[in-house]
């Protein structure tokens, strides 16, 4: 049986033993907005700028206003941002604004700043030479106004040019999370553009280690809650949010206030990207869905987690990303060279005085492995660089897939996930 899976650009053919009774995992059926009769993209978004969810239409909206942040997420999601920002840029000129008197925000979170190239591949060579385009940065205080704590006691501190602005808008991508239940919305903000004290309080384990931040959760999740009232607190005007399918098509748009039409991305989003199995995998062969999401390690701990709640306990996942970045940033590669093995690590971060900026990830690497053993196959990374961060390398997935056939027996019930994370596995249970 051959399966292609999403890694890098070109993706990676495998072929499994003819044997195996193979899941593959999907989303669901959807027709892409474009394919839809006398419809398309641009009808679609101009539609919701028109008549938003709990909003006064764009144009509306920005009467009276005379500067504007828009916020956009970076190069790790693929959110057709050109063609979104496009109608809203307009919109904006139309309303009277003058381009200099516009930002675009890339919110970046703790992840490294956007490079000229990786600006224009996602805004489009005229915007990015019209438009004032900004990095976040959450560790330089003098971007950052401080909002107070939250009653939680997060301290709030938010991207200066954000909140000078008169008018704030956010554009993101809706799709699972496996911390705040689904991505898009509020995530925008925090942790978008919100202080590394801020980033830090939220993800700490007090917040990651709640049972119900998951995947797909937002009832009872204290990350999604969280960052709900961190982002009221700072405001936002207008939200458009999309929801793609497997090819990165866009199925639905969303806009308007920043709670409600996110709910309404988020219910759609959770009908397309559910698949249920009848019974628990031994094995779970999975990506990271691929460029721009499994450049670094660390964004492959997304695809791992992604196959947590279909493989049975002491079972094998295996992922294959291209890590061609590396392991991540200087802070989050340290962590392996601090601890011995990962129940060190977790009993480190236990310590209310413990903090290195990243480490919320290897705690998700260190639910992973707590119930199932780890095989990595990359091109990104040599194998024994790979076998000191916790998991296994292996050479190639039919290599992988045979050590674990070995272990669990020939009869081994298998799933794949070719898109990792981008599709949200449950029980039928």
């Amino acid at each position: 049986m051959d399966v292609r899976l999403d890694y890098g650009k070109e993706g990676l053919e495998i072929s499994l033993p003819d044997h195996l009774d193979v899941k593959t995992l999907a989303y669901q059926s959807a027709t892409p907005i474009a394919q839809q009769p006398d419809l398309t993209d641009r009808q679609a978004l101009q539609e919701v700028l028109k008549h938003p969810n709990h909003a006064p239409p764009l144009s509306e909206i920005i009467q009276g206003r005379s500067s504007a942040c828009i916020v956009i997420c970076d190069i790790t999601r693929p959110v057709p941002n050109q063609q979104i920002l496009e109608p809203i840029l307009e919109t904006l000129l139309a309303g009277g604004m003058d381009p200099s008197s516009i930002k675009i925000l890339i919110a970046t979170g703790l992840h490294r700043a956007s490079r000229p190239e990786e600006i224009v591949e996602m805004v489009g060579e005229d915007i990015a030479a019209k438009y004032t385009i900004l990095n976040h940065d959450a560790q330089d205080r003098k971007q950052l106004v401080y909002l107070g704590k939250s009653p939680r006691g997060v301290p709030m501190w938010i991207n200066t040019h954000y909140m000078e602005a008169e008018m704030k808008i956010t554009v993101g991508l809706i799709e699972p999370h496996f911390m705040a239940g689904f991505s898009g919305g509020r995530k925008l903000i925090c942790p978008g553009i919100a202080g590394l004290e801020t980033i830090r309080e939220w993800h700490s384990p007090r917040f990651l280690e709640h049972p119900n931040a998951a995947t797909g959760q937002l009832s009872g999740n204290p990350v999604h809650s969280e960052n709900t009232w961190i982002a009221n607190r700072a405001g936002c005007n207008f939200i458009v949010n999309v929801v793609i399918d497997a090819y990165r098509r866009p199925l639905k748009f969303v806009a308007g206030d920043q709670i409600y039409a996110f709910e309404e991305g988020a219910a759609f989003c959770r009908d397309i990207v559910i698949d249920r199995v009848k019974h628990p995998y031994d094995i779970v062969i999975t990506s990271s869905a691929g460029y721009p999401l499994d450049t670094t390690f660390y964004q492959s701990v997304k695809g791992m987690m992604a196959a947590v709640p279909i493989v049975k306990p002491g079972g094998t996942i295996i992922v294959a990303a291209s890590m061609s970045e590396g392991i991540g940033s200087k802070e989050f590669a340290s962590l392996f060279e601090r601890h011995s093995d990962i129940d060190d690590f977790m009993q480190a971060i236990m310590s209310p005085d413990y903090f290195v900026m990243d480490q919320w990830q290897l705690e998700m690497l260190a639910k992973v492995l707590k119930k199932a053993e780890v095989k990595v196959v990359t091109d990104g990374l040599p194998a024994e660089t790979i076998n000191r961060l916790f998991v296994e390398s292996a050479e190639s997935v039919e290599i992988a897939v045979a050590q674990a056939l070995e272990k669990h027996g020939p009869q081994a019930t298998v799933a794949v996930i070719p898109r990792g994370p981008y599709v949200m596995p449950e029980l039928a249970s």
